[in-house]
């Protein structure tokens, strides 16, 4: 690749960097799409033990490339995200991709696709620990940041993704165990 190209294609992903995400981090501050994705990179990582079939490098890939499109788009929240919005965001990825060296278009297009297909297991284990992570900042965050409807929200988001494995079930209880624990104790202190 030419390193003019490759400088360009580096220089769009500084806007995953300074783009911020609805969440917010344990010091007060928004979180980053970068920040997110190198997380979830990190949590995929240490769970290629629970699943050894899986292709962990796959996994990674899907971890790091998964939100290239809010890198344009910015971020849009979950709880109002439209279809409309994810569509936008798709075609913002795909006409990005069409701009790569043939090696690499094809290796995103294919990695897009099958993280949009959702019927493998690499897929499955991305997009569960997405969820996952999104929901741990969340506890990790004080609860100020937290809006009304996350208070229900946060025990049923990743409910669907998680059912295809015990573990990420178990990983979504304990989370769950811990927002329930952070909601009491606001409780008590109002109280």
């Amino acid at each position: 690749m030419r390193i003019g190209d490759y400088i360009k294609i580096v220089n769009t992903f500084e806007a995953m960097k300074r783009n911020t995400r609805h969440s917010w981090l344990s010091d007060g501050r928004h979180e980053s799409v970068a920040e997110h994705s190198w997380r979830l990179t990190l949590m995929a990582y240490f769970l290629k033990d629970e699943f050894p079939g899986a292709d962990i490098d796959k996994i990674l890939k899907m971890c790091i490339f998964h939100d290239i499109g809010e890198a344009f788009t910015g971020d849009i929240p979950a709880f109002v995200k439209t279809a409309e919005d994810e569509k936008t965001e798709e075609n913002t990825v795909d006409k990005f991709i069409s701009t790569l060296p043939e090696e690499y278009r094809t290796e995103l297009a294919a990695l897009f696709d099958e993280m949009n297909r959702l019927e493998t297991t690499e897929a499955k284990i991305y997009k569960a620990l997405d969820k996952m992570e999104t929901l741990i900042q969340h506890n990790e965050a004080d609860i100020s940041t937290w809006l009304p409807l996350e208070y229900e929200m946060n025990l049923v988001y990743g409910e669907k993704e998680v059912q295809f494995s015990e573990y990420m079930k178990e990983l979504k209880k304990a989370v769950n165990e811990e927002t329930v624990r952070k909601i009491e104790a606001e409780k008590m202190l109002a109280d």
